[in-house]
């Protein structure tokens, strides 16, 4: 895929909710939409804890309501999004890219109302998982629901390559299936840090998320008091939220080498890049991982969705499975017990995001797709 590549149409993208993280992508795609490009979005429920993006400036922002019914944690979850058809009434997208998730029954009536005037509309998502097993009838309405709904569309976008296969193992057409490795963060612009080939003192671990059990900054701390005490590093935790006292008091416990700095953002969090030597995310989430990797860390990761294969490797750093302790204890004691690994594995990160995954490749797929679904 090219990613100088420029669409010279006009482009509709529908999101549910639209995340702050999702900017700098937005903003790199409509660069690449000589036509423009609108974004019909609405709100998430408090629930979900998604920061809102403010606004776009290279893209318009059309805000729709949605009309939740149950929690999205639910597998009946629907939700209906009000003021879709008149944006596209509005807007007349040569080409509309919708989420690729068949909960949302208002973007079926997007979808044909592009193709009742002939425009191809594209996908974008996180895969196709196998079902739950066990629910009967239930999986199996689910996975004809699916299935019928990715194959109204003209093409369809992956998160990752993982995704991407799960599509095609699904059915849909090799042909229509692409792959834009998910990207929150712009190419690095400089060079980074530059580091010692051995450690100044104690090695330095950091994390950066909000700190909520999901995060797992508990099973980080027990990986670090398990380690021998030669390789235990200075662990720097960046951020705030729910579960922060809860992570201080066990943190006086078993790892008071552990320091908590609070939430840190933008130019803020350089530093604190800059003096570490690993970056760590036990649990799940990431944005920051990108970030740390534009700053020439090695990166240590829980297995997701799949979202993190493409960006994480064995040449860069380590997946470790979700919630277990001995992996995860197992990596950092390999991983600090050599230094020179570590800068080897940093340099891969930056070249990775420098070269492969950013905003401005993953907005360069986007564009050659909408150039290859239409042909009018």
């Amino acid at each position: 895929m090219d990613e100088n590549k420029i669409y010279p149409g006009k482009v509709g993208l529908q999101q549910r909710v639209l995340p702050a993280y999702r900017v700098a992508f937005l903003e790199a795609l409509a660069k690449r939409c000589v036509g423009g490009l609108s974004v019909f979005a609405g709100q998430a429920l408090p629930v979900e804890g998604i920061e809102p993006a403010q606004g776009l400036e290279g893209a318009g922002l059309v805000w729709g309501r949605n009309r939740h019914f149950q929690d999205p944690s639910s597998s009946w979850y629907l939700c209906w999004q009000s003021g879709l058809l008149a944006w596209l009434e509005s807007w007349q997208p040569q080409v509309l890219v919708v989420e690729a998730n068949p909960r949302y029954p208002s973007t079926r009536q997007a979808v044909r109302w592009m193709h009742r005037r002939g425009r191809p509309v594209v996908g974008w998502g996180l895969g196709a998982p196998p079902l739950g097993q066990g629910q009967g009838l239930k999986s199996l309405l689910r996975g004809w629901e699916r299935l019928s709904f990715l194959r109204s569309l003209d093409a369809v976008i992956a998160y990752s390559r993982r995704g991407a296969d799960e599509y095609r193992a699904l059915g849909l057409p090799a042909e229509r299936v692409f792959c834009a490795s998910n990207a929150t963060a712009p190419r690095p612009p400089g060079p980074p840090p530059e580091r010692p080939r051995e450690y100044l003192g104690k090695p330095g671990v950091l994390f950066v998320g909000r700190l909520q059990a999901r995060k797992r900054v508990d099973t980080l701390l027990r990986a670090c008091a398990a380690l021998p005490q030669a390789l235990q590093p200075r662990l720097v935790i960046v951020g705030d939220g729910p579960a922060r006292a809860e992570f201080e008091a066990l943190a006086k416990q078993i790892y008071p080498l552990a320091e908590f700095v609070g939430a840190k953002h933008g130019a803020d969090l350089g530093p604190f890049y800059a003096a570490a030597d690993l970056f760590a995310l036990p649990g799940t989430g990431g944005l920051a991982v990108q970030q740390a990797m534009a700053h020439g860390l090695p990166v240590m990761v829980a297995q997701g969705d799949g979202t993190q294969d493409d960006l994480v490797r064995p040449e860069n750093g380590w997946q470790v499975l979700p919630d277990d302790l001995g992996a995860l204890t197992d990596a950092l004691c390999q991983a600090l017990a050599d230094p020179a690994g570590l800068r080897r594995r940093g340099a891969e990160s930056y070249r990775i995001v420098a070269e492969e995954v950013n905003v401005e490749a993953m907005a360069g797929v986007f564009a050659e797709v909408f150039s290859t679904v239409d042909r009018g």
